[in-house]
């Protein structure tokens, strides 16, 4: 089971977003959970939609289950569009995605 703590949130009115810091612990599964398991988890807990929720990094701590990230919750898909790189947007929702948009 896979279980997140949220350390830190804010808001960015600027660049309109929510900014979350977490923490994943996943002492059951013995691998870092996928970008998609998170995403999908972060969306339930923080109650946002899942196409404008993005994680910016994830990264696992030496010798424990668990990992600390980093993930953006934009006002809209076109803020989303309008701020992020095209790498970003493709490690969270991959290749059709992208290619469907244009």
């Amino acid at each position: 089971m896979v279980e997140i703590l949220i350390e830190k949130q804010k808001d960015n009115p600027l660049l309109k977003r929510k900014e979350v810091y977490f923490r994943v612990r996943y002492e059951d599964t013995k691998a870092t959970p996928s970008r998609r398991d998170v995403r999908e988890k972060l969306s339930g807990l923080l109650n946002a939609e899942l196409n404008r929720l993005v994680i910016r990094w994830m990264k696992p701590e030496f010798g424990k289950m668990e990992a600390e990230g980093y993930a953006l919750i934009y006002d809209s898909e076109e803020d989303m569009k309008a701020v992020e790189e095209d790498y970003i947007i493709r490690r969270n929702f991959g290749e059709e995605k992208e290619e469907g948009s244009e």
